[in-house]
């Protein structure tokens, strides 16, 4: 039987792999729901970092259904944000980390002169293309509790207090003062910051 191929990308910063317990729920979780497999995969076991990868951000990037496809490695550049367009999808479904990003293309694609997207599902906030997104109200950091694909470094986030989960309509977007994009290969502390402003 052929399976759907799903994918993790993995943070390797001073040859370590960064949150990979996340990364292993996530993965589990998908191989138990989408494919059925109910044996464990401890990717600590499953992964050796190259010699050839430095201490520098990398990314490594896990293809898999039944077994593991491909494993693939390359530097991480940060990208840079200074427009977020929004874009409005009400049956889009990216619950699992699909190898298969068509829908989240053409979305991507409407963005205008802007660097990103901000996904709208049915009047509620969702994600950007590549990340979770979180809004500060001037006191707390709140992510919307109707993502897409709730990723890793979100669970990580969440997990250790820094951000709250919340109901955000887009309506609600103009109470905000800033909105971050985070994802696993951006941290909390690198991740892009704009004003909700800059959200068109």
């Amino acid at each position: 039987m052929q399976h759907t191929l799903c994918f993790e990308t993995i943070c390797v910063e001073n040859r370590r792999l960064k949150n990979l317990e996340f990364h292993e729920a996530r993965l589990n979780k998908t191989r138990r729901e989408l494919y059925g497999f109910t044996d464990f995969w401890n990717l600590s076991e499953m992964i050796i970092i190259p010699d050839s990868i430095g201490n520098e951000i990398h990314k490594c990037r896990l293809s898999y259904a039944a077994e593991i496809d491909n494993i693939r490695w390359e530097p991480y550049t940060l990208r840079t944000i200074r427009k977020i367009q929004r874009v409005y999808h009400d049956s889009i479904d990216y619950s699992f980390k699909f190898e298969d990003r068509t829908e989240l293309n053409t979305l991507f694609a409407q963005r205008n002169d802007c660097d990103e997207i901000l996904i709208i599902k049915n009047g509620l906030v969702t994600d950007s293309i590549y990340c979770n997104v979180a809004f500060f109200d001037g006191e707390k950091w709140f992510t919307p509790d109707s993502p897409l694909l709730p990723g890793t470094q979100r669970a990580h986030l969440l997990t250790s207090g820094l951000i709250q989960e919340a109901t955000i309509r887009e309506v609600d977007i103009e109470k905000y003062e800033q909105v971050k994009l985070f994802n696993a290969m951006v941290s909390w502390e690198n991740a892009p910051v704009l004003e909700v402003g800059l959200i068109d």
